[in-house]
């Protein structure tokens, strides 16, 4: 589970790191990503690569309402081959997205029952933008055209670092062959998975973060203070 990231890098920095045109600031300096909020992502509909804004939750084409999307933020990448809302996005290079991101939050459970979960912030090779591996797909809602996405998940158990945390952690991609690689129209579904598994536990740093991150939507959640817990 995947329910919380950050994305903290600028346009600039985020451009040199994919080579995509990234031309506001709409998605980047993130530090408290929730889902159904727009997100930048990197896809390639036309066989070129290009950043966008996809709405976090996906919402398939058969999709009424939007109002099913917030639990549809993951895919679990042992199923996504199976199941009806992905099924058909995992073999096209076309559907799959690379999710941007710095960091991610995932919680850990109390060894008392009622107490508060811990949240720790999990970043990449000190700390470099990476993307998640992720599926998205355009969607007519009420009679308006919704862009969305979901990340994959993976079982966390070969990453010691995460798995003490949580039993799943998203399917990351943090080298830029990797990337191209997911994006790449030439491999089908069982080749881009193949893409898909734990990221190798020295890769990975988690540390505490400061609880007030259980708070998304507000100016004051929004800054590099929740990165870490309070004294």
């Amino acid at each position: 589970m995947c329910g919380r990231y950050t994305n903290t890098a600028g346009p600039e920095e985020l451009n040199d790191r994919f080579r995509v045109p990234i031309e506001s600031d709409a998605g980047t300096r993130r530090f408290n990503v929730a889902p159904t909020e727009e997100v930048l992502a990197v896809v390639a509909p036309n066989g070129t690569q290009e950043a966008r804004l996809l709405r976090w939750g996906l919402v398939p084409p058969w999709a009424e309402d939007l109002k099913g999307s917030g639990k549809m933020i993951n895919a679990r990448m042992e199923t996504v081959a199976t199941s009806p809302a992905y099924r058909a996005l995992i073999p096209k290079g076309s559907r799959r997205a690379l999710q941007i991101a710095d960091g991610y939050f995932e919680w850990l459970k109390p060894e008392r029952r009622g107490e508060p979960r811990q949240p720790f912030h999990f970043q990449v090779d000190g700390g470099i933008p990476f993307a998640f591996a992720a599926l998205w797909t355009p969607a007519k809602v009420g009679g308006e055209w919704v862009q969305s996405v979901s990340l994959l998940t993976c079982d966390a158990a070969p990453n010691r670092i995460a798995a003490g945390i949580h039993d799943r952690m998203p399917v990351i991609l943090a080298d830029r062959d990797a990337q191209q690689a997911w994006l790449d129209p030439a491999l089908g579904a069982e080749e881009a998975l193949e893409l898909c598994g734990a990221l190798p536990e020295e890769r990975l740093a988690a540390r505490p973060a400061n609880p007030a991150v259980n708070k998304a939507g507000e100016p004051e959640m929004e800054g590099p203070e929740l990165l870490v817990a309070p004294a």
